[in-house]
C-alpha cells in the first residue's frame, strides 16, 4: 500500500468518524464491496439509483462494480474527479460514499452519492458518512457548495439531507432505469450545514489534495 499510494496519492486519504472509517476502495477491497452489495441494498424493484446497478444478476455485479471503480480512478483529474470511499463499520465494509467535482478550482462545488447494505441501514450511518465527506469538502477542500439528489419518493435519503441542513433546489424529471422519476435536487453551503457534535479525523490530505489540484 505504501508504494501504491506514492503512485496514486488518493489511496493515502482516510477519514475517521466516531463509528466509521472512510478510505478509497482499492482493488483488494472490491470483493468485499461486491459481497456487501450482493447482500441487498434496497427492496426489489425500488431502486434508489438512477442506474439500477444493484439489480443486475449476481454474476454481472462483480465485473460491473470492478469496471466502475477502475473507471472512476482512471478518469480522475484536477478538472474532473470522483473519489469513491469505502465505509468500514466495526471492521467490515458496509457500503460506499462518493464525492466528486468538475471544474472545482472555479466552481468550488462537490456532489455526493452513497449506498449502504440493508443490514446496517437505520442506524444513522448514512448521516454520519455524508457528514464526513461534507466536513472534508468544506473544511479541508474549501468547497463552497455541496450538491446531491434523490428520487422524490426516497424519504430516507431526503431525511438524511434535511437533518444535515440541505435545502431543496428544484425538481427535475429524468430517466430512472426503465422508468421516469421526479428527482429532487438539494444543496448545502457552510452557512446552512448542521454540523455534527464530533470532529472529523483526516489523514493523508496533503498528497490527495495536491493530486486533485486543490489548495
Amino acid at each position: 500500500m505504501t508504494a501504491l499510494s506514492s503512485l496514486w496519492p488518493l489511496f493515502s486519504l482516510t477519514l475517521t468518524t466516531p463509528r466509521l472509517v472512510l478510505r478509497p476502495i482499492t482493488d483488494d477491497d472490491i470483493p468485499a464491496a461486491v459481497a456487501a452489495a450482493r447482500s441487498g441494498i434496497h427492496e426489489p424493484g425500488k431502486s434508489p439509483f438512477s442506474t439500477p446497478w444493484a439489480e443486475v444478476p449476481a454474476e454481472e455485479l462483480g465485473p460491473n462494480m470492478a469496471r466502475w471503480h477502475w473507471r472512476c480512478r482512471a478518469e480522475s483529474t484536477p478538472e474532473s474527479w470522483s473519489l469513491v470511499l469505502g465505509i468500514w463499520h466495526e471492521g467490515l465494509l458496509v457500503g460506499c460514499q462518493d464525492i466528486g467535482a468538475k471544474n472545482f478550482a472555479a466552481l468550488k462545488t462537490v456532489s455526493t452519492g452513497s449506498w449502504l447494505k440493508q443490514s446496517v441501514q437505520g442506524l444513522g450511518l448514512g448521516k454520519e458518512m455524508r457528514a464526513a465527506v461534507v466536513l472534508y469538502a468544506f473544511d479541508w477542500l474549501k468547497a463552497e457548495v455541496a450538491e446531491s439528489e434523490a428520487a422524490a419518493w426516497n424519504a430516507a435519503s431526503l431525511g438524511v439531507s434535511r437533518a444535515l441542513g440541505y435545502e431543496l433546489n428544484g425538481i427535475t424529471r429524468t430517466a430512472w432505469g426503465d422508468k421516469v422519476e421526479d428527482v429532487q435536487k438539494i444543496r448545502l453551503t457552510p452557512a446552512t450545514f448542521k454540523r455534527p457534535d464530533w470532529t472529523l479525523q483526516v489523514e493523508g490530505h496533503e498528497p490527495a489534495a495536491s493530486f486533485l489540484g486543490v489548495g
